[in-house]
């Protein structure tokens, strides 16, 4: 068994509880809580829209394509900013951007290159 079986078993639980289970749920919870402080006890609403779905199917009408235009927003103008910080704070991308400077200008020491070697090989084997 892999030495980091659990961590990566840890690592899929956090990501499909926060990024799947917990987006419905909050979905959920503020159509509920919206529902209720909004339309149940306002009687000037309670008319316009009598029933829990009929609010949730509009909201959703609604929401998925503002949710759908901010993401795509966020993916063509934010998310190139945070990929360069990420980079530029990663040690392994640092050391094989210093060894790639290395090599071109012959100042490698050999145990390096082959310590960066290892390193991908062992990458590529997990895959």
């Amino acid at each position: 068994m892999n030495k980091n079986w659990i961590r990566i078993r840890w690592m899929d639980s956090r990501s499909g509880t926060s990024i799947y289970l917990l987006f419905g749920l909050s979905l959920t919870n503020f159509i509920l809580i919206s529902y209720n402080f909004l339309l149940e006890k306002d009687p000037l609403f309670d008319g316009l829209i009598s029933d829990l779905w009929i609010f949730a199917l509009i909201f959703l009408i609604s929401y998925v394509p503002i949710s759908i235009i901010i993401g795509f927003w966020h993916r063509k103008t934010q998310m190139s900013v945070e990929n360069s910080i990420k980079y530029m704070e990663n040690p392994v991308f640092s050391k094989m951007f210093r060894i790639l400077l290395d090599i071109q200008t012959k100042k490698i020491p050999k145990d390096d290159l082959e310590k960066m070697r290892k390193i991908l090989l062992d990458i590529e084997k997990e895959k």
